[in-house]
């Protein structure tokens, strides 16, 4: 790990801007309309889902440090069959799966997984959660292009 760079500096040297935005998404995406716990949740399901080190590495620790158990953030790569999970959280894991993967049959986010979803959460809480999802779409692209240096603090992921 020692030896281990990101293939590019890091963005905000040349966007400054970037900072604004990501903490503008955090601050609506932790408005506490949904807990905390269920967006990391979503975030690592996401972090899984695209293959990313970088995103699982970090949602890992932010549960960790929330006070997560070991056995709820290891079973979220394996959350249909796993009992510790609410049907929010299922849902909320659904849903994000369904957002990033290609559904060749239709819809990605088809009407009866919006209905349960809808039975669970308010509008506030659906475009919370909504946006959770964004917020780490948003950063996928930096993590797999870029490829910042797992594990470090926010600032130091970058080597270059």
């Amino acid at each position: 790990m020692e030896n281990l760079q990101s293939r590019l500096p890091d963005p905000a040297q040349f966007f400054p801007e970037l900072g604004t935005i990501a903490t503008a998404i955090t601050k609506a995406t932790h408005n506490g309309a949904i807990p905390r716990t269920t967006i990391g949740l979503v975030q690592l399901r996401a972090g899984q889902i695209v293959g990313s080190t970088y995103h699982t590495v970090r949602q890992t620790g932010l549960l960790r440090g929330a006070g997560e158990t070991e056995e709820r953030i290891t079973a979220v790569a394996s959350w249909r069959d796993a009992p510790y999970f609410t049907d929010a959280e299922r849902v909320a894991l659904e849903l994000v799966e369904a957002v990033l993967t290609a559904n060749p049959s239709g819809d990605r986010v088809p009407d009866e997984l919006y209905a349960r979803a809808a039975a669970l959460y308010d509008e506030k809480e659906l475009w919370t959660l909504t946006l959770a999802i964004s917020q780490i779409c948003f950063f996928v692209p930096v993590a797999l292009v870029a490829r910042p240096i797992p594990g470090r603090p926010l600032g130091k992921n970058y080597s270059k």
